[in-house]
């Protein structure tokens, strides 16, 4: 209506234009400009009824390597999203992955590598392809001041030391089986933990001397443990891929969560705690 309106008032002043009028949708361009809106001006309304849309709990399963990383993120999401929370369950990616198929409610998995990822993708409860977002590598972590004397990981099978590893089946172990058969190195470790943070606090808790884990999670625990790097590292970097859920109970609030972390401000806040561009 609107528009017939605008059109009646110009047929006096451009008289013989009624012909243009129909064949081209006006006879000037602010004609036009009132008819359709620029890209960038329906982008930015786009954006911002996205955005507007936003709201609520997201609820976010994440690899328990991403915890200091994404508490900060999930803080940035809170503060450009009024009103939303942020609620976290960090553990070790395959129990994550195995709640999920198993039907727990959440709107984001992000997991420490792409096989956890996949038992979630094969029963089809992610929502479109995972994007790799960050990669990891590990990292010989001691007690304070290294009072064995660690300094490659050929010494993780000196007699006597008390190592700790990640179990076998959650991406920190296999990293860490990868890495060993690089060396050619066999260590009898004391324990394995279900997930990265568990070995961690072996060593900071002086229960055990050294542990493999990730270089994210040696710099997050400056000045409880100690970090030693070894070449063989390279041989066992885990991508994480991260994805929003099918059944999303909040599935806005998924998308925005997962473009937060992939943008700029997100992926300084990753790169800050010591993970690796993807």
């Amino acid at each position: 209506m609107p528009t017939r309106t605008v059109r009646r008032r110009m047929l006096p002043l451009v008289g013989g234009c009624a012909a243009l009028v129909l064949a081209l949708g006006g006879c000037s361009s602010s004609g036009s400009t009132t008819s359709a809106a620029s890209p960038s001006a329906a982008t930015a309304a786009a954006s911002a009824s996205s955005t507007a849309k936003v709201g609520g709990t997201v609820t976010v399963f994440a690899a328990a390597s991403l915890k200091e990383a994404f508490t900060t993120i999930g803080k940035q999401f809170e503060a450009a999203h009024p009103g939303t929370e942020v609620v976290f369950d960090f553990a070790g990616s395959d129990a994550l992955a195995a709640s999920i198929v198993n039907g727990a409610p959440a709107d984001v998995f992000a997991a420490a590598s792409p096989a956890t990822m996949k038992t979630v993708t094969d029963k089809g409860d992610a929502a479109g392809t995972p994007t790799t977002f960050v990669r990891n590598q590990l990292e010989i972590a001691t007690v304070p001041g290294n009072p064995h004397h660690i300094a490659s990981l050929q010494d993780l099978a000196e007699p006597g030391l008390k190592v700790v590893l990640c179990a076998k089946e959650v991406p920190c172990g296999a990293a860490a089986q990868k890495a060993l058969a690089a060396g050619n190195v066999q260590v009898t470790p004391v324990g394995y933990e279900q997930d990265v943070k568990a070995a961690l606090t072996e060593v900071e808790l002086k229960e055990a001397d050294a542990s493999l884990v990730y270089q994210t999670d040696v710099k997050s625990a400056a000045g409880k443990v100690d970090g030693v790097a070894f070449p063989e590292a390279s041989s066992a970097v885990n991508d994480y891929p991260i994805a929003p859920l099918t059944h999303a109970p909040n599935s806005a609030g998924a998308g925005a969560f997962v473009a937060l972390v992939k943008s700029p401000d997100g992926q300084k806040v990753l790169t800050d705690a010591g993970f690796l561009s993807a």
